[in-house]
């Protein structure tokens, strides 16, 4: 069985299990920004554990289910939460400048400029599998930007302080 169904249950199961602390801090009159550090610690931390490798390939009825409980969580504390969504490209763009910026990493040359230094090339796929993995995700995630090309590379811009 190569879907991640076992996976987003059993995160799911032990997210609403936890809810239920949630709703006891919130009976005992804490404040929000107290509700906000025990949800990130106890259940996001649950439901985010390795989420750029299982959340690009589950299914859509499984991230509905994952984010039912971030929406009821949001509910109890009384602010707004990021989405699991916002979450995954967060921890994928960290991931994928991490990746850039280690010349040792196994999968640096995954990761290609494009001449206009821009953006990076993005990965050729042969499977679903592999294009909802972190990879293709990682290179086209829009919080993923590139390192500034240096100067000297445009050597018809000049830089002054009167321009």
């Amino acid at each position: 069985d190569l879907t991640w169904n076992t996976n987003t249950m059993s995160l799911s199961k032990k997210a609403q299990q936890r809810l239920h602390f949630l709703r006891r801090l919130k009976r005992a009159s804490l404040p929000p920004p107290i509700l906000t550090t025990f949800y990130r610690g106890t259940i996001e931390s649950v439901l985010t554990s390795c989420i750029t490798v299982w959340y690009g390939n589950c299914s859509a009825a499984d991230r509905k289910t994952l984010q039912r409980t971030v929406n009821t969580a949001a509910k109890i504390i009384g602010t707004p939460l990021p989405s699991l969504l916002d979450i995954f490209l967060t921890r994928c763009s960290g991931k994928a400048t991490s990746i850039v910026t280690d010349t040792t990493h196994p999968s640096h040359h995954l990761f290609q400029l494009l001449p206009s230094g821009r953006r990076y090339r993005s990965i050729r796929a042969r499977s679903a599998r592999l294009l909802n993995s972190f990879f293709p995700l990682g290179c086209e995630s829009p919080q993923f930007q590139p390192p500034y090309p240096p100067l000297k590379r445009y050597p018809h811009c000049k830089l002054s302080k009167n321009s």
